[in-house]
């Protein structure tokens, strides 16, 4: 499958799916709901608000009347949408330190994720990351799962998330290591409760196949165009264009210890981390006078930390990343990683540079180029505009109508009997 570039704005499904399925998008909303549905929203945990939770959002907006079913909700820490949805927790939601330590409830989860009951509707869309595509749908229901990531505690990422826990657990990390390869087990066990998947880039698609051995349509996360276009560009010193930005959650794989040791090798530049997470105490200790730790900022002040940057630093591997193209919303290069879903969403040389080897040296030579190429800040933005809400959510809905479509009344016994065995 083409990955998405500037010249197919648009995107486009597989051509190996079925036939009943549609084979373009379309980039407008319809205008009406054919008929009222039963739907259920599955996310693996609503604990923070990140690039899942503005999908989730999107869904909300979608399917209002939709029933939002979590493994694990901190009330309060989402969109305004979202927390007015109404709610349902697993089990785990109960549990010691779940809204504190989510992670450490990670064995646990499976048996929870199969305890949620959705035996009372049409529809099942999942927002999955973990193991919300592992929900039981009912006998009349069409699961659709938008994947953010193959599991990634049991496949790509397990060392990463171990590396990411506290120092607390390290004597129990064998015992995790070993409940990643059970939990890659159960992954691949609970396909057949999927009717079909939506990835959320080309990089995502690509782990499906290889993992599961799908192919599934492709519909990038969105940018919420409006809250970041229209920003005037202030440091938090009043100052314009004065410093460099990193911006996401402090955990190992986003690699901001190589921003750290970047930044001290650039004494002359001003960096400012946003954002908190276990590895913040470690990378703070280390980091030389030049790098200052915000911690998290409310949401209405992302547009002015992007808008007020020279640039925004992304040195991380991620499976699609949407604060690469928040950045570029507010007219902002990207100087990233060249992996992952970083691929699709910065345009070498036009609204930023990728960079390969992903060391210190690298990210230094990439500022630098970067600052040779002066970005002009409308391709940043029209770039950006390829990712708009309202096409993803057209997209979405075209697929879920189709799938709606082809599955009638349609019982899913042999499902259920997989399910079962």
């Amino acid at each position: 499958m083409p990955q998405t570039t500037a010249a197919n704005p648009a995107p486009t499904l597989p051509t190996t799916l079925p036939t009943t399925l549609p084979t373009t998008l379309p980039t407008t909303l319809p205008t009406a709901t054919p008929r009222p549905l039963r739907v259920a929203l599955v996310h693996d945990w609503l604990v923070t608000l990140r690039g899942g939770e503005r999908v989730l959002d999107a869904f909300c907006e979608l399917y209002p009347d939709a029933t939002v079913h979590t493994l694990v909700r901190r009330p309060g820490v989402a969109t305004a949408r979202i927390e007015a949805m109404p709610h349902r927790a697993s089990m785990a939601d109960g549990l010691p330190f779940a809204h504190s330590h989510h992670r450490w409830l990670l064995p646990l989860y499976p048996a929870a994720v199969e305890r949620i009951e959705l035996f009372d509707y049409d529809l099942v869309l999942s927002s999955s990351h973990c193991v919300a595509k592992a929900v039981i749908p009912g006998p009349e229901a069409v699961h659709v799962c938008y994947s953010h990531t193959p599991v990634r505690y049991a496949w790509d990422r397990r060392d990463d998330y171990l590396a990411g826990t506290s120092k607390i657990m390290a004597p129990l990390r064998p015992a995790m290591a070993l409940a990643a390869g059970w939990l890659r087990r159960f992954d691949l066990q609970t396909l057949g409760r999927v009717d079909h998947f939506i990835a959320n880039s080309e990089n995502t698609a690509e782990k499906i196949r290889r993992f599961y051995g799908v192919d599934p349509f492709v519909v990038p996360a969105p940018v919420e165009l409006h809250r970041f276009g229209s920003q005037p560009p202030s440091a938090p010193d009043g100052t314009i264009g004065r410093y460099d930005l990193v911006l996401g959650g402090l955990v190992p794989y986003k690699r901001v210890d190589v921003a750290v040791d970047a930044w001290a090798n650039m004494p002359q530049r001003q960096l400012f981390i946003v954002g908190d997470g276990p590895e913040r105490a470690r990378l703070e200790r280390n980091a030389p006078s030049n790098v200052t730790f915000v911690g998290r900022v409310h949401e209405d002040d992302l547009a002015r930390w992007y808008a007020g940057a020279t640039l925004l630093a992304f040195p991380g591997e991620e499976d699609f990343g949407i604060v690469p193209l928040e950045a570029q919303a507010a007219g902002t290069p990207v100087v990233a990683f060249d992996r992952g879903g970083a691929r699709e969403t910065v345009i070498d040389g036009v609204t930023g540079v990728l960079y390969a080897g992903g060391g210190v040296d690298d990210l230094v030579a990439a500022v630098a180029r970067v600052d040779d190429l002066a970005i002009d800040p409308a391709a940043c933005r029209s770039n950006a505009g390829r990712f708009s809400r309202v096409g993803f959510m057209a997209a979405v809905s075209a697929i879920v109508d189709a799938a709606l479509a082809s599955n009638p009344g349609r019982r899913r016994r042999e499902r259920l009997a997989r399910v079962n065995q």
